[in-house]
């Protein structure tokens, strides 16, 4: 991503957006579409924690995935019919070409003829099929690591990533989601998301309930 913002894109008031995220679709639905991409993906965020939990806790405005940047024409390429849109800096840059893409690493997919959102692509920085936190780039691990599926197959991105995500300027959602998905955390999971938190937010308030 670019220290820029490109020229030009469009601002939408946020009671506008929340309506035309109203369609969002569920994980299931991007994993029917995605079968058999080559590049890895997974759910990422609040419906990430669900799934590791095994039920869905409470609603979700959007859905959201996270794929190595490199891989994100495969996952363009298999929604011909819809169009994808860059954001960032609270601007969107529909049908986004090279400058806005490279300038911004969220993607929305939209339906050209309602208008609304179906789901948000993260283009993720990587080193071939390793990972590298955006935030801080001496976190690199590798995507078979950071990646776990449910039963039925639907990718997620371990929790303990997303909750390192969430701390950074969490909201009363993501206070509630760090304490209903804290019991089912592993002493090992514990201890690494208390790691992570000790070095990129150190005296954050979650490294107390973890023990860290």
């Amino acid at each position: 991503m670019t220290e820029s913002p490109p020229p030009g894109g469009t601002v939408v008031d946020a009671g506008e957006l929340e309506a035309r995220w109203a369609d969002a679709w569920r994980p299931e639905q991007v994993t029917e579409r995605l079968a058999g991409v080559g590049t890895p993906w997974c759910v990422v965020a609040g419906w990430a924690l669900d799934l590791f939990r095994g039920e869905q806790s409470r609603p979700h405005g959007d859905l959201e995935i996270a794929v190595p940047a490199a891989g994100f024409a495969e996952v363009r390429d298999r929604f011909p019919e819809y169009a994808f849109d860059a954001v960032g800096r609270g601007r969107i840059w529909a049908e986004a070409g090279a400058e806005a893409l490279a300038a911004t690493h969220q993607t929305w997919l939209r339906d050209p003829a309602s208008g609304r959102f179906l789901f948000d692509v993260f283009r993720e920085p990587h080193e071939g099929r390793t990972w590298i936190c955006r935030r801080d780039e001496s976190l690199r691990l590798p995507y078979d690591v950071i990646v776990e599926r449910t039963a039925d197959g639907i990718p997620y991105l371990v929790p303990e990533l997303v909750l390192l995500f969430k701390a950074k300027e969490p909201r009363p959602k993501d206070h509630a989601d760090f304490d209903g998905v804290l019991p089912l955390l592993s002493r090992t999971r514990r201890s690494v998301l208390g790691e992570w938190l000790s070095r990129m937010h150190p005296g954050h308030p979650w490294l107390a309930a973890l023990g860290a």
